[in-house]
């Protein structure tokens, strides 16, 4: 459905380029990056630094809209393809992009996926036990069939140094006369990436449990294999399924009362029903529950009023040791 819609859209924005009131010039004006998530546009605006406001840097999901339900508009699609860089994660809910770049004005724009970047660093999609699978979807794969990843790359402070270095490459390139500045901004802020990553390593090596329970989808693998942890959870990352069967919910909260855990977790864009329900299941009922931000619901509205990816991963780190606890 989602690859239908966005064809139509193409389809609507090739005849207005082939009418001729309908033609779109390039931006000579300024430098124009397009960016899919949040992640991505912060990192950016750390590179271009001073030299942003000389900049047109554009984030697409910027309605709290997340990356496995959006659809590009034709204003979308213009910007992306008059763009001199765009830059998105590549995974399974980006499949319409790769229309959107065929039908590209500018034949010149640099590409950044994420996913291609990371390379061997990126995971496979993985179920793990007491995990719902979705009704349609099957994890018995011929040997021709295309791998899933886990898309949430970004949840990895060491994925985003990896990125970052991409990002300020690419940047430089398009714009050799300021390579000194970006250069230097990128590495002040990958000291910063890594100061956090120390501070994850050290607080995390070192709490009472060792396993977070979600009941919600769980986006936080990367962050979860950095640092060691085990964890449960009703669903998938990319999971498009909100009700947890009696069976799940039942499996999650003995395994709360197992494990001895004081929370179980859900993600920033949930309503929480699902940890609420695991913690009525579990004998205690008196376990916390804790939000984690996936950064999948951000927008610009929320950087205006301070919000950046190194202030959300620093709440997400104090959220998970209360987790822990």
């Amino acid at each position: 459905m989602k690859k239908i819609y966005t064809a139509f859209i193409l389809f609507i924005f090739i005849l207005s380029l082939l009418s001729g009131c309908g033609s779109i010039p390039l931006n000579n004006e300024k430098f124009t990056i397009v960016t899919t998530i949040f992640p991505e546009y912060d990192w950016v605006m750390n590179i271009l630094g001073e030299k942003a406001a000389e900049a047109d840097v554009t984030l697409l999901l910027d309605k709290g809209v997340d990356l496995h339900s959006y659809q590009p508009t034709a204003d979308d699609i213009i910007k992306i393809s008059t763009c001199d860089i765009f830059i998105y994660v590549g995974g399974e809910s980006d499949k319409w992009v790769d229309d959107v770049l065929k039908s590209a004005v500018n034949k010149d724009m640099t590409i950044i996926n994420l996913i291609e970047t990371l390379g061997n660093y990126v995971k496979e999609e993985e179920t793990v036990e007491g995990m719902q699978e979705e009704e349609e979807h099957s994890h018995e794969h011929g040997d021709d069939e295309e791998k899933e990843y886990d898309e949430h790359v970004w949840l990895s402070l060491k994925n985003a140094v990896k990125i970052c270095r991409e990002t300020e490459k690419k940047i430089s390139e398009k714009d050799p006369e300021n390579r000194e500045i970006y250069e230097a901004n990128l590495a002040e802020y990958i000291e910063k990436l890594n100061a956090l990553d120390k501070k994850y390593e050290s607080a995390l090596s070192d709490t009472n449990k060792n396993t977070l329970l979600f009941g919600d989808r769980f986006p936080f693998r990367y962050l979860t294999d950095d640092y060691g942890l085990d964890y449960y959870a009703a669903f998938a990352g990319c999971s498009a399924e909100t009700e947890a069967s009696f069976e799940t919910i039942v499996f999650l909260a003995n395994k709360t009362d197992e494990l001895g855990l004081n929370a179980i977790v859900h993600i920033e864009s949930s309503d929480g029903k699902i940890a609420n329900t695991i913690r009525e299941n579990t004998k205690n009922k008196d376990q916390k529950i804790i939000v984690l931000d996936s950064m999948q619901s951000l927008t610009l509205e929320d950087v205006k009023n301070g919000v950046t990816y190194i202030s959300v991963m620093e709440k997400n780190l104090e959220a998970i040791e209360q987790a822990l606890e």
